[in-house]
């Protein structure tokens, strides 16, 4: 298979009325399957629940799990299209102790120390709480070896990342690790466009899409009724309760919860219309690294890495020895498919590893993520709807604690006094030109990564 030949979703949030009808792409992922999971059954008629739960990624089925093993509570998740189809099944499956776009120092700017430490400890929660569920529910979900190296792209970014690991440990309490240049060459990869990192202990790399399947089978080993194929096309509230109208069927419940984050369509809900920022994200795999060519570029990690770049590149090392490699795609969806984005993602790999200059592309696929206005996740529950949307890339692991403090609230139990939990996502203002501004800060971004 060529990369062109891989499926892109050309839904786009900004634009499409639903997000049903849409199907797995042709991603690496899909292709690490041994045999297609089972599709449960559409919703047919009419059904009440306590808690309506519409998306089922991490999100939504982590919320769904909680409830019903925390709290006694069983919900009804309805999925627009077959689990897996959106951002928890398209990722590039990092495990990160990640704040979205907003770094801890800056948080502590912002509000206080206290607060920032607060975050801090949030995160950390994440990172164990997926490592948990893994284990504890035995999810063949290949994670890699720990560790999460940040990899500065120029001498300034270094000095960056060296104040960011003082206020780390001295701040937060943690362990942040500085990696020389020759470090970096010795251990871990002969990145050509490296000058230092910082390394993290605690993020890990899985399959994305397996981590979520697996999410799928201890949810309804609790007899949680997950419905796929059942699109919320409309929603109506009245007399204190909620009905979801779907193409087959209503289900009306006590309380809500919307799940889908960025693949929520542009008109769905007051609480969140015009509340996002919808990014496309392009992934492409190789094919498999012969031992040669691992020699040559130093690549002796799988751990999971990324740069400092304003529009940031990740990449890691697969259990194959393939190498996945990621960045910003298309600013409109039509244009996702476009084969230039691919291109410029294998021309960034070949100018860190020029090595693999002549590696061949074999997956090429995009997803959306999410951003708020304020550079942060909310997790927000309020008048019986609730919501946890704009986790920038971080959701892997962010959603899992996401979905625990949403079962928290549900359940009438206090969360913790932070942003996070206390602050409903701020609007973006002249929203329908969002996407100008985003064009105007993608030109900026390359000329501050291109130029300092």
């Amino acid at each position: 298979m060529t990369p062109n030949q891989a499926c892109h979703s050309q839904f786009d949030p900004l634009v499409a009325e639903t997000p049903e009808g849409l199907s797995w792409p042709n991603s690496y992922w899909a292709n690490t399957l041994i045999e297609q999971p089972k599709v449960n059954t559409a919703l047919k008629g009419n059904t009440q629940t306590d808690v309506a739960i519409i998306g089922g990624g991490y999100t939504g089925l982590l919320t769904a799990y909680y409830l019903a093993s925390e709290f006694d509570i069983h919900a009804t998740v309805l999925e627009a299209n077959q689990i897996g189809f959106g951002a928890s099944g398209r990722n590039a499956g990092f495990v990160l102790k990640g704040s979205g776009r907003l770094g801890y120092g800056h948080m502590a700017k912002r509000w206080d120390l206290h607060t920032a430490q607060g975050i801090y400890n949030e995160y950390t929660q994440a990172v164990a709480r997926v490592s948990e569920l893994i284990g504890e529910h035995n999810i063949d979900c290949e994670p890699q070896e720990k560790g999460y190296l940040k990899v500065a792209h120029t001498p300034k970014a270094l000095n960056q990342l060296k104040q960011s690991a003082l206020f780390i440990e001295e701040q937060l309490g943690g362990k942040a690790e500085i990696i020389t240049v020759d470090q970096l060459s010795d251990k871990y990869m002969v990145n050509n466009q490296a000058y230092g990192a910082l390394r993290l202990e605690d993020g890990f790399g899985i399959n994305p899409l397996k981590l979520l399947l697996g999410y799928k089978q201890m949810v309804e080993r609790l007899g949680v009724r997950i419905y796929e194929n059942t699109c919320v096309n409309q929603w109506i509230e009245e007399e204190g309760k909620h009905r979801l109208i779907t193409p087959g069927g209503e289900v009306v419940a006590k309380q809500v919860i919307t799940a889908g984050n960025a693949y929520s369509p542009k008109t769905f809900n007051a609480r969140i219309d015009n509340k996002f920022l919808p990014i496309l994200s392009n992934i492409i795999v190789t094919e498999p690294l012969t031992a040669e060519q691992l020699v040559r570029t130093g690549l002796a990690t799988h751990q999971v890495t990324m740069d400092t770049r304003i529009l940031k590149y990740y990449y890691r090392l697969l259990p194959d020895n393939r190498l996945l490699f990621g960045g910003r795609g298309a600013i409109y969806g039509k244009d996702g498919a476009n084969p230039k984005y691919g291109m410029r993602l294998k021309y960034a790999l070949d100018q860190c590893f020029p090595a693999l200059d002549k590696v061949s592309v074999a997956y090429n696929w995009t997803g959306w993520i999410a951003a708020a206005l304020d550079d942060m996740p909310h997790v927000y529950h309020k008048g019986g709807v609730g919501y946890s949307l704009g986790y920038c890339g971080s959701g892997v692991s962010f959603s899992a604690q996401a979905a625990f403090r949403l079962a928290q609230g549900i359940a009438g139990r206090q969360v913790p006094n932070l942003p996070l939990y206390q602050q409903a996502l701020p609007n973006f203002p002249m929203a329908r030109i969002r996407r100008l501004g985003q064009w105007g800060y993608y030109h900026y971004g390359w000329l501050r990564d291109r130029y300092g």
